[in-house]
């Protein structure tokens, strides 16, 4: 039986401190909190939910997968974040072409050490 696959319905981020993140994904990435606990927090990212929790096991404490925020405007949700002390590593450009688009990524940490991108799709 073949298992059909609709979409990613959450993404788990490994935290060490569940306070700490939360505030820096409600302040500097202006994601709406859905709810936490002690050791979890979920937001909302356009129907896409994203969990931040304490490992259950410390086989399970090391960063995560690279999460990809899509965004309107790269340079200035870049500048933007970097006035709330945001720390990005490298700035914003061209990472593909194709046809009369262009990719756009920038990286940046959270406060968990976790390297996320912003990317941003720009059509000429």
């Amino acid at each position: 039986m073949m298992t059909n696959i609709q979409k990613v319905g959450q993404i788990g981020v490994p935290v060490k401190d569940v306070e700490r993140s939360i505030q820096f994904y409600k302040e500097k990435l202006e994601l709406p909190l859905l709810f936490s606990t002690d050791t979890m927090a979920f937001f909302d990212c356009n129907g896409l939910r994203l969990l931040l929790s304490l490992p259950e096991k410390e086989q399970f404490a090391h960063p995560s997968s690279v999460v990809y925020f899509q965004v309107e405007n790269i340079k200035e949700s870049y500048e933007k974040m970097m006035e709330k002390g945001v720390e990005f590593v490298g700035e914003p450009h061209v990472v593909a072409k194709m046809g009369q688009t262009e990719t756009w990524m920038t990286f940046f940490k959270d406060t968990e050490n976790n390297v996320h991108a912003l990317m941003s799709e720009v059509h000429n």
